[in-house]
């Protein structure tokens, strides 16, 4: 099997209802952390929660969390969130969970000072993830936070996004974008095309707002779950 031998990247995202569902979700920020540890065979990984809206939004969204994981491959994965206990306990507290398994196609920048993605530049045809991630300077909050609801609403609006959401390590100051695009052409083409993104990236670039920086791009290989209802990316695979 092609994918054996490759490292995959889970990205689970979890949706609780209201009450003692939550507050559970909130304390496992801290008291998930020792047991994702023992988890065999998992890599890098990261708790994170959400923003409210798009998720784009300083704004804690105390319904949706995430977790992010690296595997040694496909199988590992799979095997792994679908039967550890950790998982198994976010799956069967929240009202709907949705996990993508992915490959890493391309990937520059670090994330708490190092490279966790190993790239694997094969064919990037199909749907393409996007993940940016940013430790944003303190002085530079402000600023940064500016530019977010006019990206969000920009995001928001573009018919080709199938999934998109903002989560993060720390509210203000870690910042993560994830989204889900039909092709790596319609991608860089929202990414380049002038408007909020384009011009937020400038602001960026001139006034040094990130003290650390990541981004990368994945294949897609499985997902599992639903979000909102349905699989985000049943429309792009009758499509292909």
């Amino acid at each position: 099997m092609r994918n054996s031998a490759i490292q995959t990247v889970s990205l689970s995202f979890f949706r609780f209802p209201r009450g003692a569902a939550r507050l559970w979700a909130f304390a496992m920020m801290g008291l998930a952390r020792p047991s994702l540890r023992r988890v065999p065979d998992i890599g890098f990984w990261k708790l994170c929660g959400s923003g409210t809206g798009e998720g784009f939004t300083p704004i804690p969204n105390t319904g949706v969390y995430a977790i992010l994981a690296t595997w040694p491959n496909l199988k590992v994965a799979q095997e792994r969130v679908d039967s550890e206990w950790i998982f198994k306990r976010y799956q069967a507290k929240s009202e709907e969970n949705y996990t993508l398994f992915m490959s890493t196609l391309s990937t520059r920048g670090i994330w708490s000072g190092v490279a966790p993605f190993d790239s694997n530049p094969v064919s990037d045809t199909g749907p393409i993830a996007a993940l940016t991630r940013a430790t944003i300077s303190p002085l530079a909050a402000l600023s940064f936070w500016r530019r977010v609801p006019d990206i969000s609403t920009v995001i928001g609006q573009d018919p080709n996004v199938a999934f998109k959401i903002g989560i993060g390590e720390i509210p203000l100051l870690h910042q993560i974008t994830f989204s889900v695009w039909p092709d790596t052409h319609v991608m860089a083409n929202f990414a380049r095309k002038d408007g909020p993104h384009a011009r937020a990236i400038k602001a960026v670039r001139d006034g040094n707002w990130f003290r650390e920086e990541l981004y990368a791009r994945f294949r897609i290989l499985d997902s599992r779950g639903t979000w909102h209802g349905r699989d985000p990316l049943e429309h792009l695979r009758h499509a292909a």
